[in-house]
């Protein structure tokens, strides 16, 4: 709680760069003005900076005062934006039409370097600290971007953190447990190939409008009478297009919708339920009906060691009564879930009130920042306290 105080003299100057990116955001893999201003923020704090990983990303690596014993810290934070409108009346909000900080990643950002700037300029840990500045993570392709461009063979992270808004929980309350955080999120596409001609003339035709709708009506069955009543799952379509004229059958329709789920045995099942219905109804209708899975991120899965650490370190920053463990797994997906795939660490969900992520009128309450940064700096000096046999955790 003392680093929360002390921070809030940081306060001012967090808001202003928080309220700047929020004015001028940018969507996936498109992040050039946010992260020049993170690297441009690392290398004045004397934090060896580099740039262009995964694309747009940006890494900082920080090495401590204290004698290094070769551990190492990851900390992650989100840049990109929504495509999606904005509806706050804000005097900060957005200047680029249909680009939105709707989720908060303006927050995470600001969070992160603050807690670099902090650390840069105290050093009280051993070992290195490694920033990470996501691209891409609305695209659910940002983390796999920097790991495929090499991020832990360069920054060889023992272990990773992350820190996300929730809008469900009050201010000053942070939620954090081991497993299942977050649901896997898959986007599926759905493709409809018939014969096309007039609406008079049925017969002649292969309705792919007849096609589609059965399928979409039959995908409702997966879960319901495929899934364990005790398991988790959604199937969801939010596009549906087909034709431009009310008297013609058109030869093409298509769909795009979500499939969420915790385990990966769920997640294969509505995958190759998909693909099943694709073929039965496409042989029932006459038509030939194609599935697509062109992006998607497995379940959140935290670690337990370093859960329960994040949970200790927590309890020192806020309230412990506002430390959750026990909390409903949320729907939502996030890309952090391949990091913590390659390397064991925790997501944190620290809580904010208002209008939920991807609401039009959505905002990052400023007031949050101090939490969050000392959130960061804690995780840090706690873990590499330079004490002989503390916090390794496992590798």
């Amino acid at each position: 709680m003392k680093l929360v105080s002390e921070l809030e003299s940081k306060l001012p100057g967090l808001r202003s760069l928080r309220q700047d990116i929020h004015a001028n955001p940018e969507a996936s893999f498109e992040e050039v003005r946010t992260s020049a201003i993170v690297a441009q923020r690392l290398r004045a704090a004397g934090i060896e900076t580099h740039e262009g990983i995964g694309g747009t990303g940006v890494v900082g690596v920080l090495r401590g005062q204290l004698p290094d014993d070769g551990r190492c810290i990851g900390l992650r934070a989100d840049m990109d934006a929504l495509r999606m409108a904005e509806d706050t009346g804000l005097h900060y909000a957005s200047r680029r039409p249909g680009v939105f900080h709707g989720c908060g990643h303006d927050g995470h950002t600001t969070m992160l370097v603050g807690a670099a700037e902090y650390l840069a300029r105290t050093r009280r840990f051993a070992g290195t600290v490694v920033f990470i500045f996501q691209p891409a993570e609305e695209a659910i392709a940002g983390a796999k971007a920097m790991i495929d461009d090499g991020l832990f063979e360069r920054f060889p992270c023992s272990e990773v953190y992350a820190v996300h808004n929730a809008p469900h929980l009050k201010p000053g309350e942070i939620a954090v447990k081991p497993g299942v955080m977050l649901a896997a999120g898959d986007l599926f596409e759905i493709t409809v190939k018939g014969v096309g001609g007039h609406g008079a003339r049925p017969h002649e035709t292969r309705d792919t409008i007849a096609a589609l709708g059965q399928f979409v009506v039959s995908a409702q069955t997966i879960v319901s009478r495929g899934v364990d009543p005790m398991d988790v799952a959604v199937v969801s379509f939010g596009t549906l297009s087909a034709g431009q004229a009310p008297n013609v059958l058109p030869d093409n329709a298509f769909a795009a919708g979500t499939l969420r789920s915790y385990s990966e045995q769920t997640r294969t099942f509505l995958k190759t339920r998909l693909a099943e219905l694709c073929e039965g109804i496409g042989r029932a209708t006459g038509t030939r009906i194609e599935v697509a899975f062109p992006i998607g991120c497995p379940a959140t899965i935290n670690h337990t060691e370093q859960a329960e650490f994040a949970a200790r370190v927590a309890r020192d920053i806020v309230s412990p009564a506002n430390v959750l463990s026990e909390f409903p797994t949320i729907m939502a997906s996030e890309d952090f879930a391949v990091m913590l795939q390659h390397r064991p660490g925790a997501y944190l969900l620290l809580g904010q009130d208002g209008f939920g992520c991807h609401h039009p009128k959505f905002d990052f309450n400023d007031d949050i920042l101090p939490i969050g940064v000392s959130l960061f700096i804690r995780l840090v000096e706690e873990r590499l306290s330079g004490i002989a046999g503390h916090g390794h955790g496992d590798r």
